[in-house]
C-alpha cells in the first residue's frame, strides 16, 4: 500500500496536481514539489485503535488546516475522503465466521471503520477485480460506487539473465514475508516432488527469517536456501519461476515485478495480480486444483523454449486512471 501511494502521488505531482500527504510518518526524503505533514507515530496495536487513533488525528489536522476546494484521497480507514481506496479483503469476511469469533470490541470497531470508510466515500477503487468482487459482496448496498480496479504499476528494474534451464535442475522462487497466506507450505510439498525428477531443482525463499520456516525443510537433503527479507529485486536475476500459490492475496505485487523481470510465473487463482497473468507469462492455477496440476504447470514454465515478454505497466498510467475518478467528482 505504501509503494502504491508513494508512487502513485508522485506521478501525480508530475501530471501538475498539487499534491498534499497526511502521513504518520515519512521515512524516506520528501518528495519534491508534494507538501508532506506527519502526524506522529502510535502504537500499532490493537490494530483496530491504531485505525481510529489515526482517523481522529487526521480530523483535527483538517479542522486546524481547512483545504476548502480540495480533494481528499484516502488509502486508511478515516472518514472525511472523497475516494477511498480499497488494498486488502474487506473485514466484513468475518461475517461468514461462528458466531463466536464476532462477538468481541474488535470486530464491532473494525467493522464500524470499514462501514464508515465506505458510507463516506464517493467513490471506491479496488486494487483488484477479487477485491471488487468481495466487496459487492459484502456492501451491495455501496456497490454503485465501485469503479474499476485500478491495479498497481511495476517499476522496471532488474532482469532475468536468459538462460537455458538444465533438465535436472532449475531455481524456483517464492516472495513473501506471510508465508503462511501467500503458500509457502505449498511451494515447498510442490518442489519437493518435483526434486524426484529434477534432483538439482532449488527452491530460494525471500521474506520470512529462517528460524519461521527452517522446519518446513527439515527432510530436505540441500537443495533449498533461506535468503531472508530484501529489499532489492537481485533475486530475479537468477530464479527460473516464481511460484506464488496464495491461499488469499489481493493482488500481489511480486507477481507484477517478476513478469518485469521476465520471470514466468506458476500463481493461484487467489491472487489479485492473476488477471494479469496471460498465458505468454505463465500460468493460473485453480487454488484446488491437483498437486499434479501445479507440478505440470511448473515443468511447463522451466522447460519453456522463450522467456516471457516484458510484463509494463508504469505508475504514470495509474495516475491517469486517477485523474479521471477525479475529473467525474469534480
Amino acid at each position: 500500500m505504501e509503494r502504491y501511494v508513494w508512487e502513485t502521488t508522485r506521478e501525480l505531482a508530475k501530471l501538475g496536481h498539487q499534491v498534499q500527504v497526511i502521513c504518520e510518518q515519512c521515512m524516506t526524503e520528501k518528495p519534491q514539489g508534494i507538501a508532506v505533514h506527519e502526524l506522529g507515530r502510535m502504537a500499532y496495536r490493537p490494530r483496530w485503535l491504531y485505525y481510529w487513533r489515526f482517523s481522529r488525528r487526521v480530523d483535527a489536522w483538517l479542522q486546524a488546516n481547512p483545504q476548502p476546494g480540495w480533494l481528499i484521497h484516502s488509502n486508511e480507514r478515516v472518514g472525511v475522503h472523497d475516494v477511498t481506496t480499497f488494498h486488502g479483503p474487506p473485514f466484513a469476511s468475518v461475517r461468514d465466521k461462528p458466531w463466536w469469533k464476532k462477538v468481541s470490541i474488535r470486530v464491532a470497531a473494525q467493522l464500524w471503520l470499514e462501514r464508515r470508510e465506505l458510507r463516506v466515500a464517493k467513490a471506491i477503487v479496488p486494487n483488484s477485480e477479487i477485491i471488487a468482487k468481495q466487496l459487492a459482496h459484502y456492501y451491495p448496498e455501496y456497490a454503485h460506487k465501485l469503479t474499476a480496479p485500478i491495479v498497481p504499476g511495476v517499476v522496471p528494474g532488474v532482469m532475468r539473465t536468459q538462460h537455458g534451464v538444465p533438465e535436472d535442475g532449475g531455481i524456483i522462487g517464492f516472495v513473501g514475508r506471510e508465508w503462511q497466506r501467500k503458500g509457502l507450505p505449498l511451494a515447498v510439498e510442490i518442489v519437493a516432488r518435483l526434486r524426484q525428477k529434477r534432483p538439482k531443482l532449488e527452491l530460494w525463499v525471500v521474506g520470512p527469517e529462517e528460524s519461521e520456516i527452517s522446519h518446513l525443510f527439515k527432510d530436505w537433503q540441500g537443495g533449498y536456501r533461506l535468503l531472508g527479507w530484501r529489499t532489492d529485486s537481485a533475486h530475479f536475476e537468477k530464479i527460473d519461476v516464481l511460484l506464488h500459490p496464495a491461499k488469499a492475496e489481493p493482488y500481489g505485487m511480486v507477481i507484477s515485478e517478476a513478469m518485469a523481470a521476465r520471470v514466468p510465473v506458476v500463481v493461484s487463482d487467489a491472487c489479485g495480480a492473476a488477471a494479469q497473468v496471460g498465458s505468454e507469462m505463465g500460468a493460473v492455477i485453480a487454488l484446488a486444483a491437483p498437486m499434479s496440476d501445479w507440478i505440470a504447470a511448473v515443468v511447463a514454465q522451466l522447460d519453456r523454449a522463450e522467456a516471457p515478454p516484458t510484463f509494463a505497466r508504469g505508475w504514470g498510467v495509474v495516475a491517469q486512471e486517477y485523474e479521471t475518478i477525479y475529473s467525474d467528482l469534480t
